[in-house]
């Protein structure tokens, strides 16, 4: 490790740049990390989906909601949208009775969240790295 001599008029500027170097880092490892669990949540969301011609797995995407200081990613059916809590969670039948659920999109979320939070502190301790 470099060791680097600071005198003490430059100490608070070095602090700064320290943790400005550090800030950087973490917000580019946490940025990198929602992008790829979004990738991988939208994976299992597609495999998980029900596939009766296959379209509705197909028509599932990715959406980028990011805010500045809050990475978001959405992932929603671009086609069937209207469809999807439907399928999600079941429904009754007009002659009674209900339809079967499906559960595609909870498990994929609920599979990757925590790994997600883990790997996230993780780049925090590091430093990004």
């Amino acid at each position: 490790m470099a060791r680097n001599d600071v005198s003490i008029d430059q100490l608070a500027s070095a602090i700064t740049r320290a943790v400005r170097d550090y800030t950087g880092d973490v917000k580019v490892g946490i940025e990198a990390e929602v992008k790829s669990t979004a990738d991988k949540v939208l994976k299992e969301v597609k495999r998980l989906a029900p596939k009766r011609t296959g379209e509705y797995a197909r028509t599932f995407v990715k959406t980028n909601k990011s805010l500045p200081g809050k990475q978001r990613y959405v992932v929603w059916n671009k086609k069937h949208y209207r469809r999807v809590h439907l399928l999600e969670f079941g429904h009754a039948k007009v002659d009674g009775g209900r339809v079967q659920a499906y559960p595609h999109l909870r498990p994929a979320h609920d599979k990757y969240t925590k790994e997600m939070l883990e790997n996230i502190k993780q780049i925090i301790r590091s430093g990004g790295r």
